[in-house]
């Protein structure tokens, strides 16, 4: 097989072309349109669907599949009622590190807004799953995640009230959590993760002020402290089209 020698490291082989060589229509205006987005950069407005489809000699629903697309995966964004080029995507660290960390790595600013901070007794799923007691008081803090102000996440982390009992008083619903626990003299020892591929459901889409079909990826994490003692389940979802994660691997 044939390659082409500008071929980029992570791009889809020969471009995505099948091996008989057929390609759908929508597929054949998408990759056009992905060229016309590298070259006019972050920001700037692509033109209206039916300019491209008068320049590209298709319907204007060809257009639309090929612009959905491009959408989904993060390379265009909606704006009023037109569309331009998105920026690049977050790369949070898949590491026991703060949102607010990941986020100031690359020179954009994070924020959150409270959604909830309630309590009640620990349910047998969550003491199941983390350790902790069944009844005993834990917090639930919710949050929708911000960078530069944009809407891109939101997360839910389970506490024992034991652990932070002023939580609701202390707390600066704006700032880290991390933080605010190593402020307490808490440190994170180890945690265990899952990540998956789900679609936000409508209350979530509303909060986060996307479409219900843009996929979203999930992470669930549990965590312990140096002494090997539950300390937090956190439930963080993040908007597919904005983020990626990475992780250093040693063999």
């Amino acid at each position: 097989m044939d390659y082409p020698n500008d071929q980029a490291p992570g791009a889809p082989v020969r471009s995505g072309i099948p091996e008989h060589g057929r390609i759908p229509k929508y597929y054949a205006v998408k990759a056009r349109i992905d060229r016309l987005v590298r070259e006019l950069g972050e920001g700037r407005p692509i033109p209206t669907e039916r300019d491209l489809a008068e320049e590209y000699g298709v319907a204007r629903e060809t257009v639309r599949q090929a612009l959905r697309e491009l959408v989904l995966e993060g390379r265009l964004r909606r704006r009023g009622r037109g569309t331009v080029v998105a920026g690049p995507k977050l790369e949070q660290p898949l590491s026991l590190a703060s949102y607010t960390e990941g986020v100031r790595r690359q020179g954009r600013t994070p924020g959150r807004t409270l959604v909830t901070l309630d309590r009640f007794p620990c349910p047998e799923p969550l003491a199941a799953e983390t350790g902790l007691r069944r009844g005993e008081p834990v917090w639930h803090l919710e949050r929708v995640l911000l960078a530069d102000d944009e809407r891109v996440g939101l997360e839910s982390t389970y506490v024992a009230v034991a652990r932070v009992p002023r939580l609701d008083t202390d707390f600066d619903p704006d700032s880290s959590f991390y933080g605010y626990l190593k402020g307490l003299g808490i440190s994170f020892g180890d945690a265990d993760e899952r990540i998956e591929t789900v679609l936000a459901t409508p209350r979530e889409a509303l909060l986060i002020g996307t479409p219900p079909a843009l996929p979203m990826l999930l992470i669930h994490r549990v965590s312990r402290d140096t002494e090997g003692r539950p300390l937090e389940r956190v439930r963080s979802l993040y908007r597919g089209d904005r983020f990626s994660f990475t992780t250093h691997l040693r063999g």
